[in-house]
């Protein structure tokens, strides 16, 4: 009986039950999540009950005190594997709990050992998070094993957790039950919560579908969640064909196969199936030709057909962006087929007219929804947000032509025009990215192209598109548009693009144009309450750190540079031969942050399953990224395999001082005579509010001893302080996404880039651990579990050049020059100070305990001319680094 009101009064009707002398010979479950309640229950109850539950996790002082409730009332018990740490996830740590708790039931207590009833948790597995693969295995196990150090005890467990992520398909939860409990029984399971009416006999299980099954709970390779995920689909589509009356698992894939070609060819790209697209290209092909149509006719009939249902899906949010990436696949694949048709059809239609003495026929060229042109601007590197939405373009029959990264504006120009682009699009993820599109901007316009500008990218904000790109270009001919992400780009385009008469784009232009115009008004109107206290105020507001006692900077273990690079032959480990110490992408696995992956994927859920992992509880999103990240871990198994990428880096620790509270000195020894490197810093002057946690005006200088500041010895007699760094990248990306691409194969190329950058980020995490732990050997004890890691609560920071603490991203060039990045790792530096390849991070280490992350904000005209001349750069050229910070016009 289960009760979980917060009252304190058992159910009447409960009571009456128990109190019954029939019913009573048979044992009550009395369920609370009060135990005062499972208490009153027992209190009513006339025979022996089991009470569910109790456990170590309200710490072991009250689990004793119920527990003696419990067998003063002769019930016996089910103990959950809980403990003050909480739940018991793997076999360690459940043989631990259950022991303990056995120890303390039995020999302080005097419990029966039969009378006790331990669940070890049966937890959720093909979730595609890899630390909940071995769940099942791990429960059977550690059955076993409590079964043998508890004597006497019984083991049960919630059957149906562990097929929660396969609900509504009932034959795959149905054959997981009956095989789990086959193994679960023979290792000592003795009850188990479950439907026993939905049980299949083990031996009637499919043979395949057990090895489907078996692979998953005994964790027997990285790809069993993807298999049995792909089988979920197809005895999904069968149980949906039995209710329409057709047959079974066979019967649903036999059905579609047996449509129409062109419903097959819309059935294939809409589950992005590609094993059947050139089979039923060619029947399509071949019935066009037969009735003496072009093979255009093909792509503009059926398949484009077939893309409007996916497009159509994806609008209304019920298709997700790693499913219209498989579509976009398909379709490429089904072009490719055709492309040499349609090239021998255009010959003899040229060679006809040639002969005739007609003139070039403008049907000869390739029709489309429209041409948009695409770029990565000057000096930027990233573009995977680019080739997302370049592909759901192309889903929608928008001819998309990508110039790739690092395109000059002359070349956007030049192309715009030579293409009779329709849209033009600019993307970059730095923010000197910012200026160089407001540059693109104005040279559109010199040039007199006529033709809409679309903006996107990471670093890019509606509200910058409308004050500093959209004045340089913008006209109701050809607007400015920012576009938040590839799931808004088709709305924008097609908007843009519907010219007819009684067409959207004349309404969409004017809204734009109106909240552009106000949200310039709003923009300078801010500018005029938002005060910069002066340079001087700000520097005598600035924290005053202790160097000294408990906080005295730690003397590292090691000084100097530190290279590291990939083990084995080839590119990557002919490189490494210089290498110090050896880099592997399997030893960044624990390193890996998933949830900027599913960002990248545009897989967002709802509250309360916003974030890794609890988007996989996501109703609507949870299914398609369990599947999503159980690809992605197959594609790492796979590029640990052969190795098709790999890690470089280098990383340093040097003795530092801060000077003038504004500088922070590198030198080569302890003498510190000579600095061998100056990093300029830059302070907050925003001014500060009323709250007391936001009263000082910060500097990365802060966080390093200044100079003279007693007890050290050196020049000026200070503290002795370091400075870490560190950059680190993961090569190989571009043959890889060039390998793909030839394939036709967007959705591998976007998850090749999207693990890239989760390497490189996982790879600056292991190395800021390893100058944590050994290296500069701060906090040699340290601990902490990903989670933990993930929300930096380890000691110090490491800052990347160019991001809120330091926006200028110059400063990257100091960092280069005294480690020699280039040479010693091969991670250059573009113009706009971008790091190649793409897939590169970064970073100062700070190591004072108080040290922590902040944003420099707006700055004041004195501090930039005052930092222009500490750097001995022009003003001008620093206030064009630094325009995203500037508090004046």
């Amino acid at each position: 009986l289960r009760h979980r009101t917060h009252t304190h009064t058992f159910p009447r009707d409960a009571v009456r039950v128990m109190t019954r002398p029939q019913v009573s010979r048979v044992p009550f479950m009395v369920d609370s999540s009060k135990f005062e309640i499972v208490e009153a229950g027992l209190k009513c109850s006339q025979g022996k009950c089991i009470v569910n539950s109790i456990s170590l996790k309200v710490g072991e002082a009250e689990f004793v005190r119920h527990a003696e409730t419990v067998r003063r009332h002769g019930a016996a018990v089910v103990v959950m594997a809980f403990d003050e740490e909480g739940q018991a996830a793997d076999q360690a740590s459940k043989v631990r709990i259950c022991e303990r708790s056995f120890r303390i039931l039995t020999e302080r207590l005097g419990f029966d050992p039969h009378d006790i009833i331990f669940d070890p948790n049966i937890l959720t597995i093909a979730t595609g998070m890899e630390e909940h693969a071995n769940y099942a295995r791990d429960f059977i196990e550690a059955t076993r094993e409590i079964k043998r150090r508890c004597p006497g005890c019984r083991v049960s467990g919630g059957v149906s957790n562990l097929s929660f992520g396969f609900r509504g398909v009932n034959v795959i939860r149905e054959a997981m039950h009956s095989a789990f409990l086959y193994h679960a029984i023979q290792a000592g399971m003795d009850m188990g919560i479950v439907n026993a009416g939905l049980l299949q006999v083990y031996s009637d299980i499919p043979d395949d579908l057990l090895r489907l099954v078996e692979d998953v709970i005994f964790n027997r390779h990285p790809g069993a969640t993807e298999a049995l995920l792909e089988r979920s689909v197809v005895e999904r589509e069968a149980a949906e064909a039995r209710k329409r009356g057709g047959g079974g698992a066979v019967a649903a894939v036999v059905e579609w196969r047996t449509k129409p070609v062109g419903e097959r060819l819309t059935h294939s790209l809409v589950k992005g199936i590609d094993e059947f697209i050139v089979e039923d290209t060619e029947e399509a092909r071949a019935a066009a030709d037969g009735a003496g149509l072009p093979t255009l006719s093909v792509i503009e009939g059926p398949l484009m057909a077939g893309m409007n249902v996916v497009g159509d899906l994806f609008g209304s949010g019920k298709m997700f962006l790693p499913q219209v990436i498989k579509s976009a696949r398909v379709m490429k694949k089904a072009v490719a087929y055709l492309l040499p048709f349609m090239d021998a059809e255009k010959k003899v239609r040229i060679a006809e007219r040639e002969a005739r003495g007609e003139a070039e026929d403008a049907n000869d060229a390739e029709e489309s929804a429209g041409v948009v042109l695409l770029a990565t601007v000057k000096g930027d590197v990233h573009d995977i947000g680019k080739n997302i939405v370049g592909v759901v373009l192309g889903c929608n029959n928008y001819r998309v032509v990508d110039l790739g990264v690092m395109v000059p504006c002359e070349t956007i120009v030049a192309k715009a025009q030579e293409l009779r682009a329709d849209i033009i699009g600019l993307s970059g993820l730095i923010t000197p990215s910012l200026d160089e599109m407001v540059f693109v901007a104005r040279e559109l316009r010199k040039a007199g192209l006529r033709i809409p500008l679309l903006i996107g990218g990471a670093t890019t904000s509606r509200m910058h598109t409308a004050v500093k790109i959209a004045p340089q270009y913008e006209t109701a001919e050809h607007p400015v548009v920012h576009v938040l992400d590839a799931s808004k780009s088709v709305v924008v385009v097609s908007s843009l693009l519907d010219t007819k008469p009684g067409g959207t784009r004349g309404e969409f232009v004017a809204e734009v144009m109106e909240l552009y115009e106000e949200m310039r008004e709003e923009h300078y109107d801010s500018l005029k309450d938002r005060v910069c206290v002066p340079l001087a105020d700000a520097l005598a507001g600035r924290p005053v750190l202790e160097f000294g006692g408990a906080k005295a900077p730690p003397v590292p273990r090691q000084l100097g540079i530190k290279t590291f690079g990939p083990a084995g032959e080839g590119e990557g480990g002919a490189a490494a031969a210089a290498a110090d110490e050896c880099i592997s992408l399997e030893a960044l696995v624990p390193f890996i942050d998933w949830g900027p992956f599913f960002q990248t994927w545009q897989l967002r859920g709802k509250y309360p399953n916003r974030g890794y992992p609890k988007l996989f509880n996501d109703p609507d999103v949870g299914p398609e990224a369990r599947k999503l990240h159980a690809e992605a871990l197959v594609m790492m198994e796979e590029l640990m395999a052969d190795k098709s990428l790999w890690v470089r880096g280098v990383s340093a620790v040097f003795p530092a001082n801060s000077v003038d509270h504004a500088d922070v000195e590198v030198y080569a020894d302890e003498a510190r005579s000579t600095p061998l490197a100056t990093f300029h810093m830059l302070r907050q002057q925003g001014e500060k509010g009323d709250s007391p946690n936001d009263v000082h005006f910060m500097s990365q200088a802060d966080f390093i001893a200044p100079k003279g500041s007693g007890g050290g010895g050196g020049d000026g007699d200070g503290v002795r302080d370091y400075l870490g760094m560190f950059a680190v990248a993961v090569f190989g990306v571009r043959e890889l996404c060039a390998q793909f691409e030839a394939q036709h194969d967007d959705y591998r190329k976007i998850m090749a880039q999207a693990l890239a950058d989760r390497f490189a980020e996982a790879a600056a995490e292991w190395l800021h651990h390893r100058m944590r732990t050994t290296e500069w050997g701060f906090s040699p004890e340290e601990s902490l579990d990903y989670a933990d890691m993930l929300k930096v609560k380890y000691q110090g920071i490491r800052p990347a050049p160019g991001y809120p603490t330091q926006p200028d991203h110059t400063e990257k060039q100091t960092l280069w020059r005294l480690l020699d990045v280039e040479a010693r790792a091969g991670i250059e530096l573009t113009g706009s100070m971008a790091m190649l390849p793409g897939a590169a991070v970064s970073a100062l280490v700070f190591a004072h305990p108080d040290a922590n992350y902040f944003a420099v904000g707006r700055l004041g005209k004195d501090q930039v001319e005052e930092y222009a001349a500490r750097k001995g750069m022009p003003v001008e050229e620093v206030e064009r680094w630094l325009s995203s910070n500037l508090n004046y016009r």
